[in-house]
């Protein structure tokens, strides 16, 4: 078991020692699956395609939008050990101080039930660098997977958040065009 985890850090650390940089990355492994917020694993395609088709928050969204969402974000991937395929995807908005936003939580169709999902958003809001931060997020569908692995509660009254929501066909327009 260790040599297999051994040869996932080679892995991992070999596209580091290319770029001659050091890029801070965390890495938690469960079972047969690994969490990182190394962007060098995302499948960045696999993303697009899931959020393009797959969801109902971003439907149609250009690839360049996704991309460039994940280059200003804190993204935690899920991957399977023995592959290294991507499997999950959530990203963070901060500023590390006060605020952070959790967007585009996913797991794909077939690995859902395994509990990666709460493995996910629980990995993520006990971050240590999101100590003391306050988060918020918008789901339409997954209000019990965020309150009780993620400590996410409902605003009763909502009478001290303001929204201006965004226009999506504006962004899908934004995107395509450059």
């Amino acid at each position: 078991m260790q040599q297999r985890y051994v040869k996932l850090l080679q892995k991992l650390f070999k596209n580091q020692k290319a770029k001659k940089e050091v890029v801070v990355m965390s890495i938690w492994i469960n079972g047969d699956y690994f969490i990182s917020t190394d962007k060098s694993l995302i499948e960045r395609e696999k993303v697009h395609r899931f959020l393009s088709n797959d969801s109902y928050w971003a439907v149609n969204i250009p690839f360049k939008a996704v991309n460039t969402s994940i280059e200003n974000s804190l993204c935690f991937g899920i991957y399977a050990l023995k592959n290294n395929e991507l499997v999950g995807f959530a990203r963070v908005i901060s500023d590390f101080v006060r605020f952070a936003y959790l967007a585009d939580v996913f797991v794909l169709p077939e690995y859902r039930g395994l509990g990666l999902s709460k493995w996910l958003v629980k990995t993520i809001i006990t971050y240590p660098e999101f100590d003391g931060v306050r988060f918020c997020l918008v789901t339409k569908d997954a209000h019990t997977l965020y309150e009780q692995y993620g400590g996410f509660k409902l605003l009763e009254d909502n009478k001290s958040w303001m929204i201006i929501n965004s226009d999506l066909e504006k962004t899908i327009k934004k995107f395509s065009e450059s």
